[in-house]
């Protein structure tokens, strides 16, 4: 069982079943500093049930402050966006999809990038900087979502 909290920003909240993150994704644990963290596939297929059941679309597996590992489960074409300092990897684990990258990012909207179908097994890394959004979703599509800022000091 893992103790959660619901939070408002970083470090703010009270106790409860969950923490609510940026954009409202719920976080379950804290990434750990000393020990590896393992998360097999019965328990991937338990959290895609409960998104489900709950009608969630992120889940924030771990949050590491600069780094996270989430799972995105969508129905619908979702409004396209742009992270200015954070790199995302996406391993697609179920469902298909058209994923649109680059161009400019108007009303959220993509014009001007490039399109391509995505499915089971695609892995796909999206520099920071660049538009990116999914359409074309028949069904649900989810993907493991692995983010890190990129804005950090090169010495």
């Amino acid at each position: 069982m893992v103790l959660a909290v619901w939070a408002q920003g970083p470090g703010e909240g009270k106790k409860g079943k969950g923490k609510k993150g940026e954009g409202g994704a719920v976080i379950l644990q804290q990434a750990p500093t000393d020990h590896t963290v393992s998360i097999p596939l019965e328990t991937l297929n338990k959290y895609y049930s409960d998104m489900d059941s709950k009608k969630q679309q992120t889940l924030r597996m771990l949050e590491g402050g600069r780094y996270n590992v989430n799972i995105r489960r969508i129905t619908n074409a979702e409004t396209a966006l742009v992270h200015p300092v954070t790199a995302d990897v996406w391993v697609v684990t179920e469902g298909s999809g058209i994923l649109t990258t680059g161009g400019k990012l108007e009303n959220g909207k993509i014009v001007g990038g490039e399109s391509h179908p995505i499915k089971p097994g695609d892995v796909e890394f999206i520099p920071a900087g660049v538009p990116h959004g999914v359409s074309g979703v028949t069904g649900s599509i989810t993907w493991l979502n692995i983010r890190f800022d990129t804005n950090y000091d090169q010495k």
